[in-house]
Formats: structure tokens, sequence, C-alpha cells
């Protein structure tokens, strides 16, 4: 292939100010570097993404008294959570226990360890459903035994935004002056969320589309499977209360092949390696930038791609050709239909009952969401509170339980 961007024009001038030099890696690697891929795509490639998420987090943290230092951080991780939380630990002298994904390689567990965190792992599941529950099961058992730990609770305690507005800072100035639609995976909820609450607070223009894979709760798709998804990190098989439904103008939900055809395209086209929920977003926001050559598509791109080289990246031959792939448009959730499907949500609430569905079988893969496990308001309308979710103990809007009630 003919090498590009090699003239004089785009030779870097001299730095005008000198390189910062770093007192912790954190501070090198928590932004992300930019890059233009095409007219009105960009991406922000990230190593790991939830760096900001967990050093905001712990940060606010210790400054509220809430830990002392000292402290046993604990919480689950799919992957990249985790490593963020274990660097922030470090940097600023907690101890940390993950209940790690059976997901989570010898490569990340690895660099865990050598970190000083405590590694409780689940063992091998084809079924990352119940993988995330038992999970969750491990992490009360925990504080039952060791009630001085602090649960840091990824899923619900919104105290994980506070990290986000540090981003918005930077896209702000990167950015600046033309409408955004950011393009993410929902994941816990707070990285888009975080990142677009902060810069609709400056007064910006944002549409916020999410990502989805088939078979998460989050967004209705429960009653699908998708037995190839190894994308643990962007959907749940439980409620999430840092998933604010009402921030999303679009979601569109994806299969493992696509997601894969958009990590493949991604390195293929830009040299660019990054996971699956990357090449998700990226799939997605060509299509849409296509469709709005208007606004700005920022994709989020969360990780590298190197936990995924056995089960994606080396099976690149296989990849679909994302020239080739669009979405079935829906208007209701019942419509939802694999592999690839997107609908308007325009910023709905939307209730995630607890418990969700039951376990689907491996044939499954057209199945109705049944009417009882979603419930969908009109914009405007009072965010509802479900019942106390006997998994995570939330039972206020926030989902953020009483420290005392952690160890019940």
């Amino acid at each position: 292939m003919t090498p590009t961007h090699t003239d004089a024009a785009h030779v870097p001038a001299p730095y005008a100010v000198p390189a910062p030099v770093h007192d912790h890696i954190t501070d090198a690697i928590k932004a992300p570097d930019l890059l233009r891929l095409s007219g009105n795509v960009v991406l922000a490639r990230f190593e790991t993404l939830k760096v900001y998420a967990a050093l905001g987090a712990v940060r606010t943290l210790l400054e509220r008294g809430t830990v002392k230092p000292g402290q046993t951080l604990v919480d689950s991780s799919s992957g990249i959570y985790a490593l963020a939380l274990a660097m922030a630990c470090h940097r600023y002298g907690l101890h940390c226990h993950i209940v790690a994904s059976t997901t989570v390689d010898a490569t990340m567990r690895a660099q865990l360890e050598v970190l000083g965190a405590t590694v409780d792992q689940m063992p091998p599941s084809e079924d990352l459903r119940l993988d995330q529950e038992g999970r969750v099961r491990r992490v009360r058992g925990l504080l039952a035994e060791r009630p001085g730990m602090h649960w840091m609770r990824q899923y619900h305690d919104a105290v994980h935004y506070t990290g986000y507005r540090e981003f918005a800072a930077l896209v702000d100035r990167a950015l600046p002056d033309v409408p955004l639609t950011v393009v993410g995976a929902v994941g816990t909820g707070s990285s888009s969320g975080g990142l677009v609450e902060a810069l609709r607070g400056r007064d910006r223009d944002v549409r916020l589309l999410g990502v989805q894979p088939f078979g998460s709760v989050t967004f209705g798709s429960e009653g699908f499977s998708d037995p190839e998804a190894i994308i643990a990190g962007i959907g749940s098989s439980i409620p999430f209360d840092n998933v604010h439904h009402d921030l999303y103008d679009t979601l569109h939900w994806l299969d493992f092949r696509h997601a894969m055809a958009g990590a493949v395209g991604l390195l293929r086209d830009h040299a660019v390696f990054a996971g699956l929920s990357t090449g998700a977003a990226h799939l997605v926001a060509s299509w849409e930038a296509a469709r709005d050559p208007e606004r700005t598509h920022l994709v989020i791109g969360a990780d590298t791609g190197h936990r995924y080289t056995d089960r994606v990246f080396a099976r690149h031959r296989e990849a679909l050709d994302p020239r080739t792939l669009k979405p079935h448009q829906i208007t209701d959730l019942a419509d939802l239909t694999p592999p690839w499907s997107a609908m308007e949500w325009n910023r709905r609430r939307y209730e995630v009952r607890s418990g969700g569905a039951g376990p689907v079988p491996a044939e499954a893969r057209a199945v109705s969401v049944p009417a009882a496990a979603r419930a969908v308001s009109a914009p405007g309308e009072a965010r509802p509170v479900r019942e106390t979710d006997p998994l995570t103990l939330s039972s206020d809007p926030l989902g953020v339980p009483p420290q005392e009630a952690q160890a019940r």
C-alpha cells in the first residue's frame, strides 16, 4: 500500500512548548489521541478509556473523606476498568481488589497482579450474564467478610461521571464551534454520558449515539442471543443506574460479525488497532456521517485491540466488507432485528426492570422483547425509580446505597 501524508506539508514544526514530564503514568495515558478518519469523523483513541473514570472517582472519594489512604477498593470488571482502577490505587496509595470477568486474559491479569491488585477471576463461562451476576455476588460476599472495603460500584455510583469533565474540556478545545455527534458503546453509561453531559453543560450542540450488543438488558435486546459475542463491556445482563437513557438520541444494536467488520476495517483503512467496541462505533459513525455530513462525528475508541487478537484480528479474512453493511431502521423495540438495527431514541426515559429476562437458549435469534421487560416513557416524564435490585442493593434514583448497607 502506498504511504500517505509524507509530503512536506505534513512534516511537524518544532514544538512551541516543551513536552510535559508526568509524575505518574495515568497522566500520560488518560487523554486520547484525536485522529481524523474522514471529513466529518474523528476518532478519540484511548489506550485505556476508563482511566478518566477511575482517577476522577478515586480523587473525589478521597477529597470527600469517603475513603482513606491505605483502604481497599473493590469492584467487578470485564477488563479496562480493572486496569484503570489498579493504576488509580497505585497512584493514590490504596489497595485494589478486582473480581474479574472470565474475559480478562492472562496479559491483563499479569498487569493487575504486578500493580499489587488482588484478582478474583470467575471460572470459564460461555454465558456472560451468569459471569456478570456471579461477579456481583462475589463482591457482596467480600463486603460481608471485610466491611472496611469500599465498593466502587462503577455500574451505579455517579462519581464515575466526574472524570469525564476533563475529557469534555479537551474535546471542546479540539473541535470548537461545530455540531457534534458522539458515537460510543453504552457500557456502564459513565463515559458517553459523562462526556455528553459535560459538553451540553458548555452549551454545545451535541447528539449522543449509543452502541449496544444483542443480548443486553440496557436498551431492551435481552431477548436475543449472539453466541460469538465477546464484547463484555458494552452491554449488560443486569440494570446499570449510571446509564441515563434520556441522554441518548439514537441507538444502534450490532452483532459480533458487524463489530468485527468495523474493527478490521479501522485497522485496514487507518492503521488503528482498536477493540471491538471501537470497531462497532466506527461502523456506526461511518454510516451516520454519510447521512448527516454537516455534523462532526466523534468516535469513542475505548481501548486497543490486543485482547481481541486471536478471536478477531487473526480471522481478518473472514471479516465482512463494511461498505456493504447497513442497519435495519426501526421505530419500536419490538421490531429489533439482528444483525444490525438502528432506532431514533429521542432522549426518552426507560426502565430496566429488576432481574431482566431469563437466560436465552443458544439457538434463539429473533425473540421479541417482552412488554413486561420494558417501559419507555415520553420525554419530560419523571425518571422511574425501580425496586431494590437484589444483585446490587440499588434503591435510590442513582442506585448508590449508603456505605453501611454495602456489607449487608
